[in-house]
């Protein structure tokens, strides 16, 4: 490992591997987004790469970097001797797109990963503070790709029609020559599929879930995070054993106990088995929430006359509203996605959750993209919101973690 601590080897090695990963993300991205063919090429990637790696640690700025890694690649493009293999028939403009992703991609990152690097003799620091940001750049690519791929797949594929997707299955271009065409399977899954019918109901049913949850949740919190009683501690401690049983497990004596009293196949039976899987979580963000919160601001308030549940009422809940807003949100999302017990105990398509009729589109009978466009109604309103409220969830998991 000592060899590699020269600035005049690691900087060719950082650049040859990042220029590798930057040709393989822009040629998916291409490929997806024009359906022709595109692919990395593994030996002019770690050629190219690692003069740009020589080039980026002697220009030691960003923007000359890119400048110079752009117009690099350009001319390595059109000579069709780039890290990124163009099939026939790509246009002038995709050509021109593939060459600016790549270059930037490239020349800004590198000129970042080698800052202030010399040529010489690398010290420990510099060498693994290189590599360390070398590898958070690999990360951020290869994980936001897990993420994206599928969902931009999905999005593409309920813009297709039948013939469309048949012709092509995997072509994930769009032809915005259709305006608002584009969205016939959205129509469709509304005005033939009860769509909007199922969205009222998971809507509502995750509204009550979060209620429920939350009115057995805060006194139980308390109860264990401020008031002394036998077996407190064992208690606090199992709260989530729960979740060690899966959930597959106990589908069985569910299913049997519901159709004997008559709640299989009903609304209320869903609204009754929903918090038993969400009361836990709630009840373990909740306690470790209440126990950070002074307790003497409580008892300030039952010297003042205040009674226990007044306490709770007018001093903890106040304080504790990034907690409820954080578990609120989480007891939602989980009820907003739950299938299995949606799946097992409903049947009547009148009373169907979001995921529930979503699994009813997977028919060979039903196109594909009318199954792609049911996901993409059930992700993007818990996508909003969670992007929206995301710092108040942030917030309350994280400010009862440290006590006083």
């Amino acid at each position: 490992m000592k060899y590699l601590r020269f600035g005049y080897i690691t900087a060719p090695v950082l650049g040859a591997l990042w220029l590798f990963v930057i040709a393989t993300t822009v040629s998916v991205a291409m490929s997806f987004a024009t359906g022709a063919a595109f692919r990395p090429s593994f030996t002019l990637s770690v050629a190219i790469g690692a003069l740009l790696g020589f080039g980026a640690l002697y220009l030691q700025s960003a923007s000359m970097s890119a400048a110079a890694a752009v117009l690099g690649l350009a001319v390595t493009l059109a000579a069709g001797a780039a890290p990124v293999v163009v099939g026939d028939g790509v246009g002038l403009t995709a050509l021109a797109l593939t060459a600016l992703a790549t270059g930037l991609g490239a020349g800004v990152p590198l000129a970042r990963f080698l800052d202030e690097m010399p040529a010489g003799a690398l010290t420990r620091h510099e060498f693994e503070g290189a590599v360390l940001k070398f590898l958070m750049g690999f990360g951020y690519i290869f994980f936001t790709a897990l993420v994206v791929i599928p969902f931009y797949v999905m999005v593409m594929t309920s813009l297709k029609n039948q013939s469309e997707l048949i012709q092509n299955p995997l072509d994930f271009s769009i032809d915005l020559s259709q305006g608002w065409l584009l969205f016939r399977s959205y129509v469709e899954l509304i005005r033939d599929f009860r769509f909007g019918e199922y969205l009222w109901t998971s809507f509502y049913i995750s509204v009550l879930t979060v209620f429920i949850t939350l009115a057995f949740a805060i006194p139980g919190a308390y109860a264990v995070a401020r008031l002394r009683f036998r077996g407190r501690a064992a208690f606090s401690r199992s709260i989530l054993l729960i979740y060690m049983v899966p959930m597959i497990v106990l589908a069985l004596p569910i299913y049997i106990a519901f159709s004997m009293t008559g709640l299989r196949n009903s609304i209320a039976g869903i609204v009754m088995i929903y918090p038993v899987t969400t009361i836990p979580v709630a009840l373990y963000m909740l306690q470790g929430y209440f126990r950070g919160l002074p307790a003497e601001i409580e008892e300030a308030g039952l010297m003042d006359g205040l009674s226990r549940l007044r306490v709770i009422w007018l001093i903890t809940l106040p304080l504790s509203l990034p907690a409820l807003a954080s578990v609120s949100l989480y007891v939602f999302m989980i009820a907003w996605n739950e299938f299995l017990l949606a799946f097992m105990l409903l049947d009547d398509p009148s009373k169907f959750t979001l995921t529930r009729g979503i699994a009813s589109l997977n028919s060979s009978e039903i196109p594909r993209q009318h199954l792609m466009a049911g996901s993409v109604i059930a992700t993007l309103p818990i996508m909003a919101i969670f992007l929206g409220l995301e710092r108040f969830m942030t917030k309350g998991l994280t400010a009862g973690s440290v006590k006083g």
